[in-house]
């Protein structure tokens, strides 16, 4: 990791306002100990109800918007994302820009995508629309080749950065004034919005206009980091940078960290602004700030999925089923030579924090608008269901290491387990993980060596942090 630098980038928009609107309930959950990143999972799972929130499916208003005042509804709200002071302030932080806008489904405010609401205003210019994987409007699938053309809603030139091109080329950018970023992250560094943001950053500094993140909360909070640095080797779109794999930072503080740290090359002289939250404090995670789930991508359909995808997202490199082609991704694992009974009393005599583990079979099959062709389709698998009892107390990367560790134990030969070797090592962005556990090491001993690099990361990303 690159040395610490002391000075933040002088790149911070900061709008203070009182709070406003949502009526999304908070959900409850019985008070557990501060999660420790990067410790070793033996503490006993807390009892009590288990931390519950109601996935809510985007929707998109369409308006005839043009000046009119942004008014938010009187109710009370925990937090304002970066997307919601934008609009609350009527645009002020771009009025008289050309904007190009890195977009999907979540890029919106009280419900209205904000393309909609930038749309056809005269102080601001929304001049087009870029959209990461699965689209500016979230339609397409995971994984799915995305075409250039235009939006239905604006007319607007949509461009693809899931498809031959991953960042907007100085031809999609002529005539604009800034680039703006307004997608939600998960928390994971296998997460490719993230990647489509440094890569776009990059685009930016390159044309000489200003970069604009909207800023969002992590939904696994900003304290949780665990998982391996990723080596230059293991570059890939599900791993950009040189961070761990479950990194605790928002979107703007991470766009901070990649320009500080120079983790991506040419931003020396970008002109970064953040458009800050109100009212988001480091410890929350996603159900504590009020906020409805905006469901970022068709397999993350709720926050208890995005709590265990940061580890569970490893069997996508292994020959048991990650649960896509079920109604429950990463929460529900199997495979064909898996005995679900074994699996669920080896994991719950682990007694890993916030989780309890149940035997499952299942099948998965094509879901349209989530899964089209999952991994071992229409082959019945054994496996587990786990259950978030806890949330604050879930450590996820290292669920994903006793996980993947329990199928391995269990599969007719252990280095055949791995059998995406390549993108598993992608995944955890470094073959140690793989290498270790092929060769006997428990997980306690994984845990243990990628410790010293979270808390090294920890302290470099230190000077970076708004909140």
């Amino acid at each position: 990791m690159p040395s610490v630098r002391t000075a933040l980038a002088p790149l911070t928009l900061v709008f203070l306002a009182a709070a406003c609107a949502d009526t999304q309930p908070v959900a409850t959950s019985t008070p557990a100990p501060t999660r420790q990143s990067g410790s070793t999972v033996t503490m006993p799972s807390m009892e009590g109800p288990p931390a519950t929130t109601q996935p809510v499916s985007p929707s998109i208003v369409v308006e005839s918007v043009v000046d009119a005042p942004m008014v938010v509804q009187p109710v009370a709200q925990t937090v304002l994302t970066g997307a919601d002071v934008l609009v609350r302030d009527g645009f002020a932080q771009l009025r008289g820009m050309r904007i190009g806008l890195i977009a999907n489904h979540t890029t919106a405010s009280g419900g209205t995508h904000l393309a909609d609401l930038m749309h056809g205003r005269s102080d601001v210019t929304l001049v087009a629309l870029f959209g990461p994987e699965h689209g500016v409007r979230g339609d397409a699938d995971a994984g799915a080749k995305i075409a250039d053309g235009r939006d239905t809603r604006t007319g607007l030139p949509a461009y693809s950065l899931y498809g031959p091109n991953r960042a907007p080329t100085d031809a999609q950018m002529e005539g604009l004034d800034a680039l703006v970023f307004d997608v939600q992250d998960v928390g994971s560094r296998f997460y490719t919005f993230i990647s489509t943001m440094g890569l776009s950053m990059q685009s930016a500094a390159r044309k000489g206009i200003p970069f604009v993140v909207l800023d969002r909360p992590n939904p696994l909070g900003g304290d949780y980091i665990g998982g391996f640095t990723l080596l230059p080797a293991q570059r890939s779109f599900v791993g950009q940078f040189e961070i761990p794999q479950a990194h605790g930072l928002t979107v703007g503080e991470l766009a901070q960290v990649l320009k500080g740290q120079r983790l991506v090359s040419g931003l020396e002289n970008l002109d970064l602004r953040i458009v800050k939250m109100e009212g988001w404090r480091r410890g929350e995670l996603w159900p504590e700030t009020q906020l409805a789930w905006p469901m970022p991508s068709p397999n993350i359909p709720t926050f208890e999925t995005a709590l265990v995808y940061a580890g569970t997202c490893l069997i996508e490199g292994t020959s048991a089923s990650e649960g896509r082609g079920t109604r429950t991704p990463f929460l529900r694992l199997g495979a064909p030579w898996a005995n679900g009974e074994r699996l669920a009393a080896s994991l719950n005599a682990r007694n890993l924090p916030g989780v309890r583990f149940r035997a499952a079979a299942f099948t998965p099959v094509s879901i349209a608008g989530m899964s089209a062709e999952p991994k071992l389709k229409d082959t019945p698998v054994q496996g587990i269901d786990i259950e978030v009892t806890n949330a604050q107390a879930v450590q996820p990367v290292e669920l994903g290491v006793y996980v993947t560790h329990a199928f391995m134990e269990q599969a007719p030969d252990r280095a055949g387990f791995f059998d995406r070797a390549a993108f598993f090592d992608k995944l955890t962005g470094s073959p140690r993980l793989r290498e270790m556990l092929v060769a006997g090491s428990t997980p306690e001993a994984v845990i243990a060596a990628y410790t010293p690099e979270v808390a090294r990361f920890r302290a470099a990303r230190a000077p970076y942090l708004l909140y």
